[in-house]
Formats: C-alpha cells, sequence, structure tokens
C-alpha cells in the first residue's frame, strides 16, 4: 500500500533536521537573496511547478477513476464492458503522463539543483580564496568544507525537495480532501480522527531522533578531523615517534563504537516511524472499507464510492504529515543559505582598487615609508560559527611594526634580521599584501602595493618560505602553477638552475611524478630546490627568502643556496635570516627589534658597533659557517626562461 509518495521521508528529514533550526535567527533580507539568486532559473522552475501541479491533479485522478470503473462493473448493463476498458485505457493514459511527468520533473530538479550548487560553490570557494591569511588560521577547515558541501546541498534542497514537496502536497491535499469530502463527508470526517494517533507520537520520536543524529553528527565530524590529522604525513609520523597507535585506534574505536548504537537507534526510530505511519493509515483505510461498505450496503454510497475514498485516503494522509513539518523544511532551506551568505558577506581585507594600476614590468625598487602594522583582531577576519566559539574576540592587538622604514635599490640584496618576534616575516608579508599595512606606504616600482594591481603585484613579487608548499600533484603541476603554459623544456631549464634536475631525471616517471602529501616524498632540501624552480619560472623581478634555509642539514643547505644564488641573480631581494652567515655579504642587513629597525649596515660595520646584532651573530653565528652563503662564491649563470620580463641591473 503506497502512503501518499514521499511525505514520509520528507517528514522523517525535518523531524531530523528540526534540532538544527532551533534558536537560530535568520539575517533580515535573507529571502530577498535567495529570490535574486534563483532569478537566473526562474523559468525552469516554472516548468517544474507545472509539473509538479499535473503530476498532484493525476495523483488524484487515478483513485475517482478506479471507483468509476468499480460502479461500472457493479451496474453492469450492455456498456458496461466497454466503460470499464475506456476507463482502463485512460488510466493506462494517466499512468504513461505521470511517468513522462516523473522524468521531466527528475531532469529540471537535477538542472535547477545542479546549476544552485555550481553556483553557490565557485562563488563560496572564489570568496574563500582571497581572504586574509588570518582567516584560515582561525578558522576551522572542517567548518570551512561544511559550508561548501552540507550547507550549500541544504540551500539546493530549497529549490528541489522543499518547493516542490510543499507545492504537490498543498495541492494534493486540497484535491483529495475536496473529492473525499464530495464523495462522502462522513468517512472523510471519521478517517481524519486518525491522524492524531500518528502525529502526536511522531513528534516526540523525531525528538529523540534529531538527539541522536546531532550526537551522531558531531561523533562523525570528531572521527573525520581526527583521520585528516593523523593520516596526514605530519599527524602519522608523530603518532609513530611516540609509539601511541594502540592508543589512538582505542581512542577511535570508543568513538565509533557509539556511532554504531546511534545507528542502530537511529535505524530503530526510523522503522518504528514508518511501521506507525502504514499502520494508522491501515487501520483508516479499514475504517473507510467498514463504514463505507455498510453505508454501501445499505444503499446510501455506491461500491465504487468506497474504493475511491480508501485510495484517496492514502493520499491524503502523506501530505497531511508533511505539511505538519513544512515550516522546519523550510527553516532549513533558509538557514542553509543563511550560512553560505554569512561566509559571502565576510569581506575580504585585501581588494583590488577598481582603478588599480599595474606595477611597470621589471620594476626592482622597494620601499617602506613609515610602516605600522597590527594584526586585524578575530572579529575582523573571521566567523563565530567557523571556529567553534560563543563570539569572536574583538581584543585590539598590539603594534607588530612600528614605523618602519628603509629603501631596497633594484638590484640589492637587503637582510632582515632580529630575535623571534621582531616582525621579519610581517615585513616581508606585507610587500606581498598578505596583509596591509595599518599606517604608512609600501612601494615596489614607486607604486603603492594598495593601488596596483593584484596580478602585477604577484607578477613582480616571488616568495620562498621556511617549508614551502607543494600540491598532491606531478612536479610538473607544481612547477606549473607558476606559469601554466610553460613547456617541458623551460620545466627542465628551471630544474636545471635550482639544482635539483639530476634528482628528477633520475625518477621513474620524471615530470610526471607525485609529490606526495605537501611534498613529503622529497627531503626538505629537494622540496625547496623544486620551490626555487617554481620560482625561477615565474621569473619575478623581486624575490622575498623568508629563512628559506633554517631548518635543512648542511649538506641539504649547500644545494639550496647554489640554487638560490641563481634564483637572486639579477634580482632585488628582501632575506630574511635565521641564520646570520647566510647574509654577510648583503648589500645592506636591517636589524629589527620589537617592530623597529634599530641598527642597519654591511655585517662588518654592525658586528663592530657591538649592539644587537653583534650579539645575535655571537649566539646563532658561533658554530661554523654557513656551506655556501647567498652571493658568495663563483657567479652562477642566470636562468633565462623564454617569455618573461627580467629586472634593470642598473
Amino acid at each position: 500500500m503506497s502512503y501518499g509518495g514521499m511525505g514520509g521521508w520528507e517528514t522523517l528529514r525535518a523531524l531530523r533536521a528540526k534540532d538544527k533550526v532551533a534558536g537560530h535567527r535568520l539575517t533580515r533580507g535573507t529571502g530577498s537573496r535567495i529570490v535574486a539568486f534563483a532569478r537566473p532559473y526562474r523559468r525552469d522552475i516554472v516548468v517544474f511547478l507545472i509539473t509538479v501541479v499535473i503530476a498532484a491533479g493525476i495523483g488524484v485522478a487515478t483513485p475517482v477513476l478506479a471507483g468509476d470503473v468499480v460502479n461500472a462493473i457493479t451496474r453492469g448493463g450492455s456498456e458496461a464492458g466497454a466503460t470499464v476498458v475506456r476507463l482502463a485505457l485512460f488510466i493506462a493514459g494517466l499512468a504513461v503522463v505521470d511517468a513522462l511527468l516523473s522524468l521531466a520533473q527528475r531532469w529540471y530538479s537535477a538542472r535547477i539543483g545542479e546549476g544552485i550548487i555550481l553556483d553557490l560553490r565557485t562563488q563560496v570557494y572564489d570568496h574563500v580564496q582571497r581572504m586574509p591569511l588570518q582567516f584560515f588560521t582561525r578558522t576551522q577547515t572542517g567548518a570551512l568544507v561544511s559550508r561548501l558541501n552540507n550547507d550549500v546541498l541544504g540551500a539546493q534542497r530549497a529549490f528541489t525537495s522543499t518547493l516542490s514537496g510543499v507545492v504537490s502536497n498543498v495541492i494534493q491535499l486540497v484535491l483529495t480532501a475536496a473529492v473525499m469530502f464530495t464523495l462522502s463527508w462522513q468517512i472523510t470526517t471519521l478517517s481524519l480522527f486518525m491522524l492524531p494517533l500518528f502525529i502526536l507520537p511522531a513528534r516526540r520520536v523525531g525528538r529523540r531522533l534529531a538527539e541522536i543524529t546531532k550526537e551522531g553528527y558531531d561523533l562523525d565530524a570528531k572521527m573525520n578531523a581526527t583521520m585528516t590529522e593523523r593520516f596526514g604525513v605530519a599527524g602519522a609520523l608523530l603518532v609513530k615517534l611516540f609509539g601511541q597507535p594502540d592508543a589512538e585506534a582505542r581512542r577511535f574505536a570508543v568513538r565509533a563504537e557509539r556511532v554504531r548504537d546511534i545507528g542502530i537507534q537511529s535505524a530503530m526510530f526510523s522503522r518504528t516511524f514508518f511501521v506507525a505511519m502504514l499502520l494508522v493509515a491501515s487501520l483508516a483505510q479499514a475504517l473507510t472499507y467498514g463504514l463505507g461498505g455498510w453505508l454501501a450496503v445499505t444503499g446510501s454510497v455506491s461500491a465504487g464510492t468506497v474504493v475511491t475514498l480508501a485510495l484517496l485516503l492514502t493520499r491524503l494522509y502523506g501530505p497531511l504529515t508533511a505539511l505538519s513539518n513544512v515550516r522546519v523544511d523550510v527553516m532549513s532551506a533558509l538557514v542553509s543559505f543563511d550560512r553560505v551568505f554569512e561566509v559571502l558577506d565576510l569581506a575580504p581585507s585585501i581588494a583590488e582598487k577598481p582603478d588599480a594600476v599595474d606595477i611597470p614590468a621589471g620594476a626592482g625598487r622597494l620601499e617602506f615609508r613609515d610602516v605600522r602594522f597590527r594584526y586585524p583582531s578575530a572579529a575582523e577576519v573571521s566567523l563565530a560559527s567557523l571556529e567553534d566559539v560563543a563570539a569572536l574576540d574583538r581584543t585590539v592587538s598590539e603594534p607588530v611594526l612600528r614605523g618602519v622604514s628603509f629603501v631596497v635599490k633594484p638590484g640589492q640584496m637587503v637582510a632582515l634580521v632580529g630575535p623571534s618576534g621582531a616582525g621579519k616575516s610581517t615585513t616581508s608579508m606585507l610587500v606581498s599584501r598578505v596583509y596591509d599595512v595599518t599606517e604608512g606606504e609600501v612601494l615596489v616600482g614607486g607604486v603603492d602595493v594598495r593601488d596596483a594591481t593584484l596580478g602585477s603585484l604577484r607578477d613582480t613579487i616571488g616568495v620562498v618560505t621556511q617549508d614551502s608548499h607543494l600540491f598532491h600533484e606531478t612536479i610538473a603541476d607544481n612547477l606549473r602553477y607558476a606559469k601554466p603554459d610553460a613547456t617541458d623544456d623551460e620545466l627542465w631549464a628551471v630544474l636545471r638552475g635550482a639544482q635539483v634536475e639530476d634528482l628528477v631525471r633520475s625518477l621513474p616517471d620524471g615530470l610526471d611524478t607525485m609529490v606526495g602529501e605537501r611534498g613529503y616524498r622529497f627531503s626538505g632540501g629537494e622540496k625547496q630546490r623544486i620551490a626555487i624552480a617554481r620560482l625561477l619560472l615565474k621569473a619575478p623581478s623581486i624575490v622575498i627568502l623568508d629563512e628559506a634555509t633554517a631548518h635543512l642539514d648542511s649538506e641539504s643547505e649547500a644545494a639550496v643556496q647554489q640554487a638560490l644564488a641563481v634564483a637572486l641573480t639579477g634580482r632585488t631581494a628582501l632575506v630574511i635570516a635565521h641564520r646570520l652567515s647566510t647574509v654577510r655579504n648583503a648589500d645592506q642587513i636591517l636589524v629589527l627589534d620589537d617592530g623597529k629597525i634599530v641598527e642597519h649596515g654591511r655585517h662588518d660595520e654592525l658586528v663592530g658597533v657591538g649592539g644587537l646584532y653583534a650579539e645575535l651573530y655571537r649566539t646563532q653565528f658561533a658554530v661554523a659557517d654557513s656551506p655556501t652563503p647567498y652571493g658568495e662564491g663563483d657567479t652562477p649563470e642566470p636562468v633565462t626562461v623564454p617569455g618573461r620580463a627580467y629586472p634593470d641591473e642598473t
């Protein structure tokens, strides 16, 4: 016996989602934004709803025709056979139309739904990519991914299952009730008295189902977070080094067992829900047959009317129960949209001005003018829901840079040194606009970086950090991230310049070798040299080295130093060093302390002064010199990549 199509499943899903929407206050204007968002699909939505309306009408017409068939049979007569055949053919025709409408509904539903998913995901992904770095340091990655998956899918349901369900159920309910009351108001009224026997217990079951479903979701999220951390190379290494695989397995098993228990409870609650639903519908149908049969025997109604009422009754309970939870359905969709809009409304702090200008090609001059900077508060760059906190911290941090001014001329190498926390890395991040200055100016080629196009700034600046990231793709793909149209010859040229060509040629798959997660298939020095090769392919006029050899052994550092010597040839360089030996031949050394430049000059001069640099030199460089500092030894041949502009060395 059919039970109102998808009404049961929709009701169960609404009961599960009830906890999600409880207490959530929608942002003003969410509804109008959703309408605007759906505007490109308005024709498809109209056609989709028309098919839903026609299908609902067919669903009511079929039982009525079945009753007419019974009446024709019981009436008898010479025309009875022809009437029955004609009605049967009409019912068959409606079934064919209903099947075609079902296919049309599915096509339009998929077209609308997948289109909305595409639009939402691409907008959110593009928007998130433009957020400042601090947004990612504060946000839970899993929560952010959930916005791209779960909430986007929830928003998509607003235009497919929720919209179609509401329209279909309303039409089917109105038509069914009207026809049933027309045929026999007594039977219809008595049948509806059975509905509370299902609705009231169902709500109680729904509350418990929502509770264990939420607990299951939370446990699933924790298990996913655990697996993501432990299955990563760094996490797996930590577990092995501390000999904790058994403890990790036990901890995971406890959560997994609880998820199993919840799964069993959820399955039983769900089955109880549907059994109760079918039982009440069956009892109501039995009541219809009993009362209707008695009325048919007494001549009050026809036998066909009894059959029609019994069939229509199965199409009445489904829409009634589904519409009893329509508010939860609608609110769930609205909440999903609201959570997506919440991310889209968080404005990136780094944006390109409408009238931005390009930095001159080959620009090599870098200048800081009275730069002051403090890191933005959590309230400026993040969302409480993405950090899993009740409220964001609005505390204004202390300044990191306090009036920093210096000039790096084209082709010069300037080193930034100082104790930990002095502001060295922060200074480098302001050049490439990872952050924007709070006060003052950073100029590249005479252009304030805030007035420059982001594309020209990225082309001008190249950065190598102490832990250069490689994507889990091939060596060629990682290199072409700097220049997507680079040829294989260009790739081999930059690998040669980065002192890593022989290694790559020795690999069975060469350029097509997968680097592994975060490049862990290679040693630290090999990974750094591949990153330097990527920098050479980009061919920037200004290079920033942020402690590029800080964590390497002597042999690896020597190889990386040779690659860096190639990378720096003919280019302006801003070098942040942990090992002072790497910058003792710099054209100028800037000593930062507490966000200020407290000393500047060349290596020998600063050592002779006996200030902070001399102290750092004695404590950090009391051991052997670095193998081959930047700029020391033979001058390497520059790597020329076709199609790239190079800075003027004058």
